[in-house]
């Protein structure tokens, strides 16, 4: 009879990217995968249609941050009355271990494990700057994995094999790409917009992704520039995009940053200033203490301090970027998840 085990959290890409690698890491394993998201964030764009999946729930929950007292009472409310659901998954499915990637999606499974004694439950923390949930519910983990955490018993990120596999040691910049994620982040647009024409001068490529409600007005003003950009909204093909690229120009969210890190693509982060806690400028200046990034909030932008990153050794920082992050994380971390088990 095969192991059942929940995987829960989301609401971004970021958590789901980690959900993902661990799906398919326990589906090949042979076990029954069940997934608890909500129905409020990319949950269900991500896996409704997943066959990897023995069952999917989709809960109608969302986030307690950034509202009024009577809003966080009702959500509060609702995630309790969610919890109970989740216990009966449990029953169900004789879940005995669930792993919680974090996000408002996870708290009712995450919740329900805490209270179902016979459960255990283990948390992915992705960023430098804990969120709220594991916060509160790290407490109750058999084991709390982070990149960030000294005390994890595996310190090595989630990233997809491709991207250690398209690694390469950059030594000249010939091309440089630009990455605001799928969404999109204007003041990355902006920048390489102020960069180009020098850039341009310079004989550098430039690769740039602007997010879907970007895309037209960052491609006209190229084509206004007379510069020749691969210039695109959204793509599946990021792992590419990274190794044609030479340097690299990013938003500081966990999954990206140790992406780029295992492609050995050196890169100068410019963090999301609303990202809850600051986690991006904290996850990347966890590198930049280390000398393997640049850094700049967005309100600083300095071209100049920009050109200077791009004339350093890029060489040495590309070698020790390789030797930054490791693969097979996702493995490790079930290995240690799996040793637990009645």
């Amino acid at each position: 009879m095969k192991k059942s085990i929940v995987i829960t959290g989301g609401g971004t890409g970021g958590h789901l990217k980690v959900a993902d690698a661990f799906i398919d890491e326990y589906f090949n394993r042979g076990y029954n995968v069940i997934f608890i998201g909500s129905s409020n964030g990319l949950d269900k764009q991500w896996f409704e249609h997943d066959d990897r999946l023995k069952e999917k729930y989709f809960l109608d929950t969302r986030g307690v941050v950034n509202k009024n007292l009577i809003g966080k009472i009702f959500s509060l409310l609702n995630i309790l009355k969610k919890t109970y659901f989740c216990l009966k998954i449990f029953s169900k499915y004789k879940i005995q271990t669930v792993l919680s990637v974090g996000g408002f999606s996870a708290a009712a499974a995450t919740f329900a494990s805490i209270i179902k004694p016979s459960c255990k439950l283990f948390i992915h923390e992705q960023n430098s700057r804990m969120g709220k949930l594991n916060q509160i519910t790290s407490r109750f983990a058999s084991e709390l994995f982070s990149s960030f955490n000294n005390n994890s018993v595996i310190k090595d990120y989630p990233v997809l094999d491709v991207f250690f596999k398209k690694a390469r040691i950059r030594e000249d910049i010939k091309t440089i790409a630009f990455f605001g994620g799928s969404q999109g982040a204007v003041a990355i647009n902006d920048f390489a917009l102020k960069l180009a024409p020098k850039l341009n001068e310079m004989g550098i490529k430039i690769i740039h992704q602007t997010g879907k409600n970007d895309f037209k007005r960052v491609r006209d003003e190229y084509k206004k520039l007379n510069i020749n950009a691969d210039v695109f909204d959204f793509t599946k093909d990021i792992p590419n995009k990274m190794q044609e690229a030479d340097f690299a120009v990013s938003r500081a969210g966990a999954s990206t940053l140790w992406e780029l890190c295992a492609n050995a693509l050196p890169t100068f982060f410019i963090p999301y200033k609303f990202a809850a806690s600051d986690h991006q400028y904290y996850n990347a200046k966890d590198l930049s203490t280390k000398g393997l990034c640049f850094l700049q909030r967005e309100d600083e932008l300095d071209e100049e301090v920009f050109f200077k990153a791009i004339s350093s050794d890029i060489k040495s920082i590309s070698e020790q970027l390789k030797d930054s992050i490791k693969p097979n994380a996702v493995s490790l971390i079930v290995d240690v998840m799996t040793k637990s088990e009645k």
